[in-house]
């Protein structure tokens, strides 16, 4: 029973050496390991090279420039007109013999448009022409006899009365020309205007009748356009002193073109609270009347500031915006407030002085304190 206890005991204490033994070997083994570890890592430490200190970040600059003002184009819409445009007819009444234009035909001051039938003024002149020439046949048979009676008159052959009655007739002859001759001018002024002359330079518009028609006196025949010297017709408000802008832009169908001021009317529309000015455009290429055409009038706002690119804005806290500046070779952060903006830039007004050296382009790329070195600075 003793033997038994003991060799219990001793197989008990031989795994418990066992155990300890293994441990400690096991511990040993860490240890080294990560002194092995250490000192390798120091090793490859001591083998980098030392990191040098990073440039400043390279940025372009362009200097502030603080003015008192700017310009703001504003626009007012407008309609293209005729210079002259007139709705012409007979002063007689007829019928039209011919029309020798369409619309749209390019016509110059006084080329016939139209011409009415002339037969009965024909006619009516040979008949004239030809009882001019009996009555003056007639006066000299007059004259003759008023000669001989007063002749006669001398050598107390005939009475006074035989030379009044000679004297009437020739008196009366001679009115019956002047008659004749009225009435000859008025064919010939009835027979000038049976032709529809063109007043002015241009081009016909719309045409209302087509020939053979019997027309009234006055009765609208066709339209011609003055195509010359195009105008725009623009109200402007009150506000705007249009006689300051002698040469102006106007754009029509995206097309732009000089223009000069014609004309200020004197009274104010009704309806729109303007006054009507007319600006003749400059210009060979003729836009079809009745565009709408676009007035733009630079106008000055009085405010201290400057222009800056819209891609330099930053939005800031609470909702403001900021621009990057650089001031001793530091990127600063300057507030603004923006005036006025277009589609590429913005005037703005805050806390830069004049030759301010503002962060043109990259601003992204810096944050406020960073040391830059400025590459190219723009004016």
């Amino acid at each position: 029973m003793v033997d038994q206890i003991k060799t219990v005991w001793w197989r008990g204490a031989l795994r418990r050496l066992i155990t300890v033994t293994f441990t400690l070997l096991v511990v040993a083994g860490s240890a080294a390991a990560v002194v092995f570890g250490s000192n390798f890592l120091a090793d490859r430490a001591e083998a980098t090279d030392t990191v040098s200190e990073a440039a400043p970040t390279l940025v372009e600059t362009t200097e502030l420039t603080v003015t008192d003002g700017y310009d703001v184009p504003r626009q007012f819409v407008g309609q293209v007109e005729a210079a002259a445009s007139s709705v012409l007819s007979f002063e007689r009444a007829g019928r039209l013999s011919q029309i020798t234009v369409d619309e749209g035909s390019e016509v110059t001051k006084g080329t016939v448009l139209a011409t009415l039938d002339t037969a009965l003024l024909e006619a009516e002149e040979t008949r004239l022409t030809a009882s001019k020439a009996a009555i003056t046949a007639q006066l000299d048979l007059a004259e003759t006899r008023l000669t001989r009676a007063q002749s006669l008159l001398a050598g107390g052959h005939v009475s006074q009365e035989t030379v009044d009655q000679a004297l009437a007739t020739r008196d009366e002859l001679a009115s019956r020309i002047q008659e004749t001759n009225a009435a000859l001018d008025t064919v010939a002024i009835n027979l000038e205007k049976s032709e529809l002359i063109a007043p002015f330079d241009g081009r016909v518009g719309s045409r209302n009748v087509d020939g053979g028609e019997t027309l009234g006196a006055g009765s609208p025949v066709l339209t011609l356009i003055e195509t010359t010297a195009p105008q725009v017709r623009v109200g402007l408000p009150l506000s705007v002193d249009a006689s300051q802008y002698d040469t102006v832009a106007i754009t029509i169908a995206g097309t732009e073109y000089p223009a000069n001021l014609t004309q200020i009317r004197p009274d104010i529309d009704p309806v729109t609270r303007t006054r009507t000015a007319l600006f003749t455009l400059q210009t060979t290429d003729t836009p079809a009347f009745g565009q709408t055409a676009t007035l733009t009038l630079p106008t000055y706002v009085q405010a201290t500031g400057t222009w800056v690119p819209l891609d330099a804005l930053q939005e800031g806290a609470g909702g403001g915006w900021t621009i990057m500046v650089v001031e001793d070779d530091t990127v600063r952060v300057a507030l603004v407030e923006t005036l006025h903006a277009d589609e590429t830039r913005a005037y703005v007004t805050g806390t830069f002085t004049s030759d301010t050296r503002m962060i043109s382009t990259g601003a992204h790329r810096v944050v406020p304190g960073q040391s830059v070195q400025i590459l190219t600075a723009q004016r």
